[in-house]
C-alpha cells in the first residue's frame, strides 16, 4: 500500500464492496523458502459479512500443495482502473513529474483449504455471481454440465478460504492537487489516457472517495 495518508481516504467497509464488485485478484502466499512468493490469479467471492473470501484452486497449483501441509499467511491483492498521468495535464503548475495513478485493495489474512463438501456451493454461488453480470441472457448453472463429468472436472480442484484479518486501500487518484487540477487531469485522462479502464479511472479522479 502507499505510504502517503492523502491516498487511503477509504474506510475499510469501502476497500471490501470495491474487491466484492471487482471479484477476480492476485493470491499470494510464502513458499516458506528463500524463493519468491507463490502466486495465482483467481476469481473470487466475499462473505456476506466480509469476514472471509472463498474461492477454488486447480489440485496441482503449488499453493494448494502448500495448504495440504497447514494454514498459510496470505494476501490477495485486488487491482482497479490504471493509468499513467502526464504532468502537462496539470496546467501552469511548474515542476511537475509524471505518475501513474491506479486503485489496489490488499486482503491480508490466514489462508486455509476448506472441506471437499464446501467446493459445489462454491461453484454454484461463484457462477451466479457473475452470471448476473450478464442479464438479460439466462443464467448458467452446473446443472447445464453431465453429472459425471462435473464430478471429473471437480476431483481436480479444491476449495480455499482466506479469513480477512485486514483490508487496506490505495486510491491513487491526485487527490494531493487541488480539486481544479485534479479534475483537469481527470479530463484529460478520460479524452487522451492509456492504461486500464482509463474511462473508470477518469470517473473516479472527478469524485475520488472521502474520508470516511
Amino acid at each position: 500500500m502507499h505510504p502517503n495518508p492523502v491516498h487511503r481516504p477509504a474506510s475499510p467497509e469501502r476497500n471490501l464492496a470495491f474487491a466484492r464488485e471487482r471479484g477476480f485478484g492476485m493470491l499470494a502466499v510464502g513458499s516458506g523458502e528463500a524463493a519468491a512468493p507463490l502466486l495465482s490469479h483467481i476469481p473470487f467471492i466475499v462473505a456476506e459479512d466480509g469476514a472471509a473470501v472463498h474461492a477454488h484452486l486447480v489440485r496441482a497449483n503449488p499453493i494448494a500443495r502448500l495448504l495440504a501441509a497447514g494454514e498459510r499467511p496470505a494476501v490477495l491483492a485486488v487491482s482497479g482502473p490504471d493509468g499513467y498521468v502526464s504532468p502537462d495535464w496539470y496546467g501552469a503548475e511548474p515542476d511537475q513529474v509524471p505518475t501513474w495513478n491506479y486503485v489496489a485493495v490488499h486482503l491480508r489474512g490466514t489462508l486455509r483449504l476448506r472441506p471437499e463438501e464446501a467446493l459445489r456451493p462454491h461453484l454454484d454461488a461463484l457462477s451466479a455471481r457473475f452470471e448476473e453480470e450478464l442479464r438479460p441472457k439466462p443464467p448458467w448453472r452446473t446443472s447445464k454440465v453431465a453429472p459425471d463429468r462435473l464430478a471429473s472436472m471437480m476431483r481436480a480442484i479444491v476449495p480455499i478460504e482466506l479469513a480477512v484479518e485486514t483490508v487496506d486501500g490505495t486510491w491513487k487518484l491526485n487527490r494531493n492537487k487541488t480539486d481544479e487540477v485534479r479534475r483537469r487531469a481527470a479530463e484529460h485522462m478520460g479524452t487522451e489516457g492509456f492504461g486500464q479502464e482509463v474511462a473508470l479511472l477518469s470517473a473516479l479522479m472527478q469524485s475520488p472517495p472521502g474520508a470516511e
